[in-house]
């Protein structure tokens, strides 16, 4: 079993009023890990020494493109805080076309230009209009053959393209590329809110075998809106991922 993270966004509005309260209750949970997806105001080393009591650890964090302008304080901020891996994506208009497709990963291939021999790695986070097809394959099928240096952050409910994409199938054919995995789950209807892993369509038994255990470090859980309680919507996708074997936290 790999271990459990938290995609910080998903508790966005918790963290914005106390973050530190969040991360408290993240850790009484029982995760793990938390990816970053800003700072709420807070210096690097004063959130590292609140994961470091808490007994948490930065799997990831969700920031821009690394340029040669902004790569010193990535660096910095990445080796304050302990992850490795860097993620960002693009916007629905550059994966209408396969010269979208080609533009986007001329970007992102620069990016990991930038990032070599830092220790970091980038990687790409899909949404579900890179699982429509271009030209009959999925335009993320395309992107990956043209940034082999950028790994696949694969958000599997987004991938599965409310229910028109095996997202198994994505990560067995692109498994080497995979160290880790975004987890949501709902009911593959465009414009509803998510629900707690667990309780949707998604299934996470398949698409956890397709990946590679020698590659996969994470698994990440993130809902961008429920109908239900935020933080107890984080929990019981806590609760079902552990108790299925599906991943390892600290409880």
């Amino acid at each position: 079993m790999k271990p459990i993270s938290i995609q910080l966004y998903s508790v966005r509005d918790a963290a914005a009023k106390d973050f530190i309260a969040v991360l408290k209750k993240i850790a009484a949970i029982g995760y793990k890990g938390v990816e970053f997806a800003g700072l709420h105001g807070f210096r690097p080393a004063e959130i590292r020494k609140v994961l470091d009591d808490l007994g948490l650890v930065a799997s990831s964090s969700h920031a821009g493109l690394p340029t040669r302008e902004n790569v010193r304080e990535m660096v910095d901020t990445a080796n304050t805080l302990g992850y490795k891996l860097i993620i960002t994506g693009k916007g629905p208009d550059d994966f209408k076309t396969v010269a979208g497709i080609k533009k986007a990963a001329r970007e992102f291939q620069a990016g990991a230009a930038v990032l070599e021999g830092t220790g970091l790695a980038l990687g790409y986070h899909n949404h579900w209009w890179e699982f429509n097809p271009v030209r009959g394959r999925l335009g993320m099928e395309i992107f990956m053959d043209l940034a082999p240096d950028v790994f696949s952050q694969t958000d599997v409910y987004w991938a599965c393209n409310f229910g028109a994409v095996d997202p198994a199938k994505f990560i067995r054919s692109h498994k080497k590329r995979i160290p880790i995995l975004h987890l949501k789950d709902g009911c593959f209807v465009r414009d509803h809110p998510h629900t707690a892993v667990g309780q949707g369509r998604v299934d996470f038994a398949s698409i956890m075998k397709a990946a590679d255990p020698k590659v996969l470090q994470w698994v990440v859980v993130e809902l961008d809106a429920c109908a239900t309680d935020m933080m107890q919507a984080v929990e019981d996708s806590y609760g079902y991922l552990t108790k299925a074997g599906l991943a390892k936290g600290n409880r």
